[in-house]
């Protein structure tokens, strides 16, 4: 089994930026396709940014020249790099790890609000 914990979230400024953090547990994290994952109230929950066991990566348009999804397998953690952050970004972001099935973390909140 896995496990998934986010942090970093928080509440910010538009303009400004945060770090999300997601670190796993087990041994398969190296081999998995990680994602970011957002639900905004009212909305479902929606790819927000991925990145391949190979590093390749893609973003929806929306955060695209915005964020950056990175990882470090040594640790076991992927990053969400958040940048020029607007107020619709405001949302709960999930890490999503897959690997023949997938796993979530519990979420964590970023509220961008002046």
């Amino acid at each position: 089994q896995v496990q998934l914990v986010e942090s970093g979230g928080g509440l910010v400024q538009p303009g400004g930026s945060l770090k999300l953090s997601c670190t796993a547990s087990g041994s398969i994290f190296r081999f998995s396709v990680l994602a970011w994952y957002r639900q905004a109230p009212g909305k479902e929950r929606d790819l927000v940014a991925k990145v391949t066991s190979a590093g390749v990566t893609n973003y929806v348009d929306s955060v695209k020249g915005r964020f950056t999804i990175s990882r470090d397998n040594a640790k076991n953690t992927m990053y969400l790099q958040m940048n020029s952050l607007k107020p619709e970004d405001t949302a709960v972001d999930y890490c999503n790890l897959q690997y023949f099935a997938p796993y979530w973390g519990q979420g964590t909140q970023v509220t961008v609000s002046s």
